[in-house]
């Protein structure tokens, strides 16, 4: 694996500008447009269900074939960011989101959204994440945290701002129109965005952070090796288990709020209330990770998520499902704001957004399984108390990756091993 010898030359000298942040600044607004378009999913569900006749169960299944499909392709397309650089490889993909999109707009039968959202738009989707996230890992290293939360709080204004304006366009012209119409927005805005990517500072004649030389320098495995190692399975099996029941609350929580008889323009305030917290959650959380360290911060995220989706599964009005609501959003944007730093940290920048998108393909996948299940668990028992009550336990029981972690790469740095 990979160890980092800090150089004590020229660290704190620094440009009067700084390219690496209108990287951070473009990769914001592509998770702002992609995520909110996501987030927003959970809108559709109830017009969609009573138009077509389709139970909760056949409404969120297209959504987790989504999930899955673009949380597996975030493996060769992080590969393909190392390879080719972010600017092609995103500009592509946002045309494969867009189209995706605008056919889920014609559908008729559960299959025809199968294909045009769970394979379609889920290609376009795999080149937001992975590949945004690690191009920003391999412009910072001391910042790395700070920077990484502000790329990644894209996503949570997105998740603030979009399902908002979508409930209300979907109430004034129907779920159909509204589909086309942020179909083409997000398009273009995702292309745009993406024309302000570089691959690394390197290719600009910078070092990372903006310093005049180097802070570290990078010994090590080949990203295929590193997909094999210890930490790399714990950091896998830490997170796929707590997005293992992350889309619940988007997928569902709007609905849910409908089922307490709350009005569905009013419902998706629950929506927006995740965005508002993990706003608040991904810009203290990486900052804090740089100063207080990434473990500490991580077990702290795990343990708020855990109380969170115990509110939502005992909640009986709008007040509850706010609080919960904000305090998921906070731990959720929290504790995956730190996936990608943690990466670098134990490994570095060479192969930042293979090792990124690599342990998110195997991670992410889990996350297809829980808005399908939580819409067969309503189905079943008429309620959604059951579902979160799951999602407080997966949690739990990331947050034992989590500590095993934290204990294997203290024993590495104490017996002298790099980490």
């Amino acid at each position: 694996m990979r160890s980092r010898v800090a150089s004590s030359a020229g660290g704190s000298e620094k440009r009067p500008f700084f390219y690496g942040w209108v990287v951070v600044a473009a990769s914001f607004f592509i998770l702002l447009v992609a995520y909110g378009l996501q987030f927003s999913y959970g809108v559709f569900v109830s017009s969609i269900s009573d138009e077509l006749g389709w139970s909760r169960s056949q409404t969120a299944l297209p959504y987790s074939i989504y999930v899955l499909f673009y949380s597996v392709l975030s493996s060769p397309t992080g590969a393909a960011t190392d390879r080719f650089g972010p600017r092609p490889v995103v500009s592509i993909g946002a045309l494969m989101l867009g189209l995706g999109w605008a056919l889920s707009s014609f559908v008729e039968e559960p299959w025809h959204l199968m294909v045009t959202l769970g394979v379609v738009a889920a290609v376009g989707m795999s080149v937001t994440w992975a590949p945004c996230n690690g191009t920003v890992v391999k412009w910072f290293t001391r910042l790395r945290g700070t920077a990484v939360a502000v790329t990644t709080v894209g996503g949570s204004v997105g998740n603030l701002i979009v399902p908002t304006v979508a409930a209300g366009l979907v109430s004034t012209y129907g779920w159909r129109p509204t589909l086309r119409a942020l179909a083409a927005l997000a398009t273009i805005l995702i292309v745009v965005s993406a024309q302000f990517l570089v691959r690394d500072p390197e290719s600009r004649g910078l070092h990372p952070d903006g310093d005049v030389e180097p802070t570290e320098t990078e010994v090590g495995s080949t990203a295929f090796d590193i997909r094999w190692s210890r930490p790399f399975l714990l950091i896998v099996g830490a997170y796929g288990l707590t997005w293992l029941a992350v889309f619940i609350p988007f997928v569902h929580g709007a609905a849910l709020a409908e089922d307490l008889g709350i009005s569905p323009v009013r419902a998706a305030t629950v929506i927006s209330a995740m965005g508002i917290g993990g706003i608040i959650g991904r810009l203290l959380a990486g900052p804090l990770s740089d100063i207080a360290g990434r473990f500490p911060t991580l077990i702290a995220m795990f343990l708020l998520e855990v109380a969170a989706f115990a509110i939502f599964a005992f909640a009986g009005s709008i007040e509850a499902l706010w609080a919960g609501a904000v305090l998921f959003g906070f731990s959720y944007g929290g504790g995956v704001v730190l996936f990608p730093p943690l990466c670098g940290d134990i490994w570095g920048r060479t192969h930042a957004a293979s090792i990124v998108g690599a342990a998110f393909a195997r991670a992410g996948g889990t996350a297809a399984i829980g808005p399908w299940l939580a819409g067969w668990l309503h189905d079943v028992t008429g309620d959604y108390q059951l579902a979160f009550l799951f999602g407080s336990a997966a949690n739990l029981l990331g947050l034992g990756f989590v500590v095993a972690l934290a204990i294997n790469q203290s024993g590495l740095r104490g017996s002298g091993q790099p980490a």
